[in-house]
């Protein structure tokens, strides 16, 4: 007997609301359990949340926070330019493309007229 897409629809909504009030009923105990292991062997939220250094592996001392964030900050040096309009306007050819390059696209110019030519 073949069953139509509705009533396999209703029958996975009935089982979603059960698996539902079955997963909420047995929370209290996972949660009353894991209190019990933590108290247990008298586990930190360190202990559980930290994330510990790989062994073998020694900090350096350029490891710490402010070598880090000088290291982030630090300037990436430019692109070389390799599109250039007769204003003077240039782009890397690398991001999203400048205003004026899409304008000169639209204006009838290609790619090619826009690319700058080795001297």
């Amino acid at each position: 007997m073949a069953r139509s897409l509705a009533t396999i629809q209703r029958q996975i909504e009935k089982l979603q609301k059960e698996a539902a009030a079955v997963k909420a009923k047995e929370v209290g105990g996972v949660i009353q359990r894991i209190k019990t292991a933590i108290a247990f062997y008298g586990l930190t939220p360190a202990d559980l949340f930290e994330v510990k250094p790989k062994a073998g592996r020694v900090p350096k001392a350029e490891d710490s926070q402010p070598a880090r964030k000088a290291k982030a900050m630090k300037k990436k040096s430019p692109s070389v330019i390799k599109y250039r309009d007769e204003l003077g306007n240039s782009w890397s050819g690398h991001g999203k493309r400048p205003g004026w390059f899409k304008a000169a696209i639209e204006g009838g110019k290609t790619a090619e007229d826009l690319l700058l030519k080795p001297a």
